[in-house]
């Protein structure tokens, strides 16, 4: 393992309320209903992905855009408003692995602004060598382009990356990008997650050493 690829939502920061109230403000907004299960099945997938496949709401294509960035701006507001949860032992591992010398990344699904909404009210963009967004890619998890991308820009094989996740969608990303992957049962129970390389009930069980060891017993 030369390189560390953290996907954010439900990683690094716990913002799942806020992007669950999101959809529901927007659904009362434009009147539309909510499928049972509708944000766990989501969880980690693009709003162009999730407004006509899930929801059903819609499939034209400038419809979907706006739709999803409404959605996106009303989460914006709501973490204005509460502010956000950084997931216990993320900051601590970023700090440790900034002291290793070993490259940070993000790979999330989620648009830039909602990043950059967070960086400013955390500094946690500080932390990171790279940034790959939602927005730099086609096809979100779970294609491999987001982990692939994010390899690329810290300069190093993908082989070499080993990715961390919570979310299904994207622990396939990793799994298809030709990455290790290290998920954490922040989204899903840690029984349900033992098809990842390792599983974790959370960062602060974490250390650039746990994740040198991972790689080992992978290789």
């Amino acid at each position: 393992m030369k390189g560390v690829i953290f996907d954010w939502d439900g990683v690094v920061i716990d913002s799942s309320a806020q992007h669950e109230r999101s959809w529901e403000l927007l659904a009362e907004e434009i009147g539309k209903p909510l499928p049972e299960g509708h944000f766990l099945k989501g969880f980690g997938k693009k709003n162009n992905v999730i407004i006509p496949e899930l929801l059903n709401w819609s499939h034209d294509p400038a419809q979907i855009a706006a739709l999803g960035e409404r959605k996106e701006e009303l989460y914006r507001e709501l973490v204005h408003a509460s502010g956000v949860h950084i997931l216990p032992g993320a900051r601590e591992l970023l700090s440790a692995l900034i002291e290793a010398g070993i490259p940070r990344s993000v790979g999330s699904s989620t648009p830039r602004s909602n990043l950059d909404t967070i960086f400013a009210a955390t500094g946690l963009g500080a932390f990171f060598d790279a940034v790959v967004c939602g927005d730099d890619v086609t096809k979100g998890k779970p294609a491999p382009d987001v982990f692939l991308l994010a390899a690329s820009k810290l300069g190093l094989l993908p082989e070499d990356c080993l990715v961390i996740e919570d979310a299904h969608v994207g622990i396939q990303a990793a799994r298809s990008a030709g990455m290790l992957v290290l998920a954490v049962a922040t989204t899903n129970p840690l029984a349900d997650l033992q098809y990842a390389d390792a599983a974790v009930q959370s960062l602060a069980e974490v250390t650039p050493d746990f994740l040198a060891n991972v790689s080992k017993s992978n290789a």
